[in-house]
């Protein structure tokens, strides 16, 4: 796991690194050395310098870049500027570097390469005035084939949520001491094309392993090796539960195609309206199929059906393509009470929690076994009565609190997916524009169910869920392309990104 640190921790780091005896005048060196060598630099170059000490940095690489030979200007967007950046300020002016006003000089159309230095992670809201344009001016630049680096953060994005309508889109983005969660989050990977984080010898501070990145290695664990000395049962019992004649597509996902199998599930147990027995039958082999009780095409309330069905199970998986009403508000209430095992809730299931609102949240809290709710934005916002929009903008913080507020570990799908039980947020960054496509969702929850019945930790088990399933995409997409690619083409992949895994866990991060 690769540490991860918000705004406000890397805020508290930098002072305690300053308190501990290293000049914040040294820390700015040591970042502009970590950006200058980071990159490979195309002269002329253009460092585009803001206010902040973001600003200051790229005043210092100026610095290294003409010492080094390299052919460089300084583009002030603000005439504010810092006490450490006045001082390196200062010393472009006496080394002959040409430091210009941005608003006099818009024109950065003649530089192979720029610096964009205008804000760093504290940024927040909307970049106006004279800093959206010189975003624009670097981007139109970036169009025409400039290299573009961006120093600690692309100017434009909220270090805490990755969000900015107007935002640098880079050729590499050097983190400066760690990663935030805006590196990875909401625009993050349409504008970072490549990104690295260099030390400059700042120690974490707090709740340091509050967030990580999970990666490979951190995956494999849940798909250890198999035993001789083992069967079926070692592996786990699961019911996958969903499904209605107008959706029969989304839980034929979860199973037809053995997603669940294929993620490691001993048994799978595919329970649905029984009028989609003639649908789902000729295309299950591995899976075993359980006729539950229906109204108008939908699953029917049946206590004695669902006894039946969860008896020994491990871990079920709820809501796929169910369809709305108090049917599935009985079933997933029913489900809350009484399994004891791993519980994924998705789709129609989570729509039928936001309804019953505060019971719902009750029924969480009080439920025997280990629940996974698995929203993405739309979702989440019924579930917590915040607006698409508050979300985006805290995405960590708001997942965070409804898993205190109700036990459950949440996987909150996105660009980058955040998994948190409300101590500890793991952010996995697997996935592909193309997957952007129905179904998607379906084919997590059946790896999840298997995942979560041999993985005891609900946490792991969803972040482990959510790589495979990301990387099984990303394998799609490559073979298919990211418009022509459907969740059925990710199904077919997922076996290949569990024996990557097992191969070379962390020859993949």
């Amino acid at each position: 796991m690769l540490p991860v640190l918000s705004v406000a921790l890397m805020r508290e780091s930098d002072r305690a690194a300053i308190e501990g005896g290293i000049p914040s005048r040294e820390l700015m060196r040591r970042a502009a050395e970590g950006i200058f060598h980071a990159a490979s630099w195309k002269e002329p170059v253009a460092v585009v310098c803001g206010s902040g000490n973001n600003a200051g940095d790229g005043y210092a690489l100026a610095l290294l870049l003409k010492e080094a030979g390299i052919g460089c200007a300084v583009y002030r967007v603000s005439p504010r500027v810092s006490e450490d950046g006045a001082y390196y300020l200062g010393l472009c002016g006496t080394a002959g570097i040409g430091v210009y006003d941005f608003t006099e000089h818009p024109d950065l159309s003649g530089y192979a390469s720029i610096a964009d230095c205008i804000f760093g992670t504290g940024f927040r809201g909307e970049a106006q005035g004279t800093e959206r344009q010189a975003i624009l001016a670097i981007n139109a630049c970036h169009e025409k084939g400039a290299f573009v680096v961006s120093a600690d953060i692309n100017s434009g994005l909220g270090g805490d949520s990755g969000m900015g309508a107007d935002a640098v889109a880079s050729d590499l983005t050097v983190s400066v001491g760690f990663y935030q969660p805006g590196h990875f989050l909401g625009r993050a990977m349409d504008v970072m094309r490549e990104k690295r984080v260099v030390d400059i010898g700042i120690v974490p501070a707090g709740e340091a392993g509050r967030y990580a990145l999970f990666e490979a290695s951190d995956a494999a664990r849940a798909f250890p090796p198999r035993k001789h000395f083992s069967n079926k049962s070692t592996y786990g019992y699961i019911a996958l539960i969903g499904g209605s004649s107008r959706y029969s597509g989304a839980i034929r996902l979860a199973a037809m195609a053995n997603a669940a199998m294929r993620a490691g599930a001993g048994v799978v147990k595919l329970a649905a309206p029984a009028g989609l027995s003639p649908i789902l039958a000729p295309e299950i082999l591995e899976a075993t199929l359980f006729p539950m009780p229906e109204t108008e095409g939908g699953l029917r309330f049946d206590e004695d059906s669902l006894a039946e069905l969860t008896r020994g199970v491990k871990s079920a998986a709820f809501g796929m393509g169910a369809g709305g009403g108090e049917e599935t508000e009985k079933i997933v209430s029913w489900l809350l009470t009484h399994f004891p095992g791993a519980l994924i809730v998705d789709a129609d299931g989570l729509n039928a929690l936001a309804r019953l609102g505060e019971e719902g949240k009750n029924l969480l809290r009080a439920s025997p076994g280990h629940v996974i709710l698995t929203p993405h934005t739309m979702e989440f916002a019924r579930l917590t009565g915040k607006s698409i929009g508050e979300i985006l903008s805290s995405p960590i913080p708001f997942a965070e609190e409804y898993a205190r507020e109700t036990g459950a570990t949440v996987l909150l799908k996105g660009p980058t997916t955040v998994v948190t039980n409300g101590e500890r947020t793991f952010l996995v960054d697997r996935g592909c524009p193309g997957m952007a496509t129905a179904g998607s969702g379906d084919v997590l929850s059946g790896i999840l169910s298997a995942v979560a019945a041999v993985c005891s930790d609900p946490l792991e088990a969803a972040a482990s869920a959510a790589w495979v399933n990301g990387r099984a995409g990303e394998l799609a997409e490559a073979e298919s392309g990211a418009v022509s690619m459907i969740a059925s083409d990710t199904v077919k992949k997922i076996s290949e990104a569990v024996k990557q895994l097992a191969a070379s866990p962390s020859g993949m991060e």
